[in-house]
């Protein structure tokens, strides 16, 4: 298709030229893992302290482009074109996993702090759920990358950490003091709310899952997975307003009137290519209605042509286009066109967004990468930074993987 081959040709370019250099230039060789903090005016703080997701989703950001390469999807002289080889993304990937290893992961009570300084003690030592998942999810790219046996094991013992520590039989719960005591759940409350269960954190926990199983085809990460789906199906998914309720109380009833347009998109692409790693028609035929029912509803109602706004809360939408909710509604589109190729109107979605971002969300200076927000005319908010413990290469240079996969397997 020709559509998605100049997209993938411009993501693998994007991608090799822009993103790897920038991530690439934050690794602290003095120190550890990559520095936690760059200005909105480009100015590096090596003294920032260092969220474990953010390292978390570098180190799955360089095993992945190292997998794009072993699994046949970039060549060495295609990398060479950029002035990397393949060991050397594979040398990156290794720093952000030993820094993990070593300093996020709390050796005493187990489990991986919110964040650490800028030499690696802990800094905020809350154990959030959320932060177990991505560690999970990097650990295991980097295991399928390296070989590397421990980082599998790390990622087990996180898994155990979860289901044995991180749950209760109505669901997962959010954040826990440092020896897994109760915590108020601030850092993934937003909109003057303080949610005891999240959207969010049942969505990424499935990701990490999903990503374990691809690599081990475990039984058991199948049944969690499946456990998964049907708390999305029966308590986040609200068919009377085809949307996902995003925070909830204790007993998963909704606190607040809000649509997140960006989860709604996410979930929908992500959704879809979990349940094809599983391979499960049953999980197919109970989730794929609601997959197809987010990516229709977000494309008429919130959608504008050319970018997708944040969210809507109480029926007013908030106009702010963040970096991540484009980059996901690119795919988000991409894959509802590819599972029915009817909705030729989805491809031409996905186009007008990519073209968005090209123009108005990658920051053209020298040595940059994208910004973190910018308004629905395309102007940067200059009171964000370009990295800090959420910004990161996960969204962005997950799009540019998944669009380079894509056009060779017709697939997310």
């Amino acid at each position: 298709m020709e559509q998605l081959r100049h997209m993938s040709e411009w993501a693998t370019d994007h991608l090799l030229g822009k993103l790897l250099p920038f991530w690439k230039n934050l690794r602290d060789d003095e120190n550890g893992g990559f520095y936690g903090y760059v200005s909105y005016e480009l100015e590096t703080d090596p003294l920032a302290d260092k969220g474990c997701i953010l390292n978390s989703r570098i180190t799955w950001f360089f095993s992945n482009i190292y997998l794009l390469y072993k699994d046949g999807f970039l060549t060495e002289d295609k990398m060479k074109e950029y002035g990397i080889a393949p060991e050397e993304v594979l040398a990156l990937a290794r720093h952000g996993y030993l820094f993990l290893k070593d300093k996020c992961i709390d050796q005493n009570n187990g489990g991986v702090f919110w964040s650490v300084n800028f030499t690696g003690e802990p800094s905020d030592t809350t154990k959030h759920t959320y932060n177990q998942a991505f560690a999970i999810y990097a650990l295991s790219s980097y295991h399928d990358a390296s070989g590397e046996g421990e980082a599998l094991d790390l990622a087990w013992n996180l898994l155990e950490t979860i289901e044995t520590k991180c749950r209760d039989d109505i669901g997962y719960l959010e954040a826990q003091s440092a020896d897994f005591g109760p915590e108020e759940n601030d850092k993934l409350s937003e909109n003057g709310v303080m949610a005891d269960r999240t959207m969010n954190t049942l969505l990424h926990v499935f990701e990490a899952y999903t990503e374990l199983f691809r690599i081990t085809g475990d039984k058991r990460v199948r049944n969690l997975i499946g456990d998964i789906c049907d708390v999305f199906e029966k308590k986040i998914y609200c068919p009377k307003l085809h949307r996902l309720n995003v925070f909830f109380d204790n007993d998963f009833k909704s606190i607040i009137d809000l649509h997140s347009f960006g989860h709604d998109i996410e979930t929908a692409w992500l959704m879809d290519k979990g349940i094809d790693i599983l391979g499960d028609e049953g999980l197919k035929e109970k989730i794929r209605p609601i997959t197809t029912d987010l990516t229709d509803r977000i494309f008429k109602s919130a959608f504008d042509g050319r970018s997708l706004p944040a969210e809507s809360e109480n029926g007013v939408v908030n106009e702010r286009r963040d970096w991540w909710v484009q980059a996901e509604t690119v795919l988000g589109f991409l894959n509802g066109f590819l599972r029915d190729n009817s909705h030729t109107d989805y491809l031409d979605a996905a186009i007008h967004q990519l073209d968005f971002i090209k123009e108005y969300v990658f920051d053209k200076r020298n040595g940059s990468e994208w910004f973190y927000r910018v308004d629905k005319d395309g102007n940067p908010d200059p009171s964000e930074a370009m990295v800090e413990e959420w910004k990161c290469p996960y969204h962005n240079g997950r799009m540019c993987m998944e669009l380079i996969r894509a056009d060779k397997t017709g697939r997310l």
